[in-house]
């Protein structure tokens, strides 16, 4: 095989990497008794939380960013809050989760699976969920009190 066609195979697979690399590191836990695998989730949660509270002392936040990219380049007031706001609740609940993956790694295994291979990814689930729903009530009472 050559350097190109090496470079097309593997700018080919390039998105399943982070798939790959996890399903690694599950299996790498799954059959070895490593203890320092224990500490995935701590390094991914940690890594998280530290972009989204660095965000909060600068001048946009990494949510504020992202609504900027999906609304077109531009925030009204509204967002502009909303979304600051939004990254202080983000913290909370990526704070608390990374608290809770930190004191799993010293408890039994079923306990680690259950809370990091489950309970964490509903409580995000939810946490997108409630965010959604509480953005479209707030959404629609500023539209409804710009219009008076």
């Amino acid at each position: 095989m050559s350097g190109v066609q090496a470079a097309v195979y593997i700018k080919k697979f390039k998105p399943l990497l982070p798939f790959l690399g996890t399903l690694c590191i599950v299996l790498l836990f799954h059959f070895s008794k490593v203890y320092v695998l224990k500490f995935y989730p701590v390094i991914v949660n940690s890594f998280i939380f530290c972009v989204f509270f660095a965000s909060l002392f600068c001048r946009e936040t990494v949510i504020q960013k992202i609504a900027k990219k999906m609304e077109g380049g531009v925030l009204d007031d509204f967002t502009k809050n909303y979304t600051r706001n939004l990254t202080y609740v983000w913290c909370v609940f990526l704070f608390v989760n990374l608290s809770i993956s930190i004191a799993t790694v010293f408890m039994a295994d079923k306990i680690w699976t259950l809370y990091n291979a489950c309970i964490s990814y509903i409580a995000l689930g939810l946490m997108f969920g409630v965010e959604y729903i509480i953005r479209v009530i707030l959404r629609a009472r500023h539209k409804k009190h710009e219009k008076h």
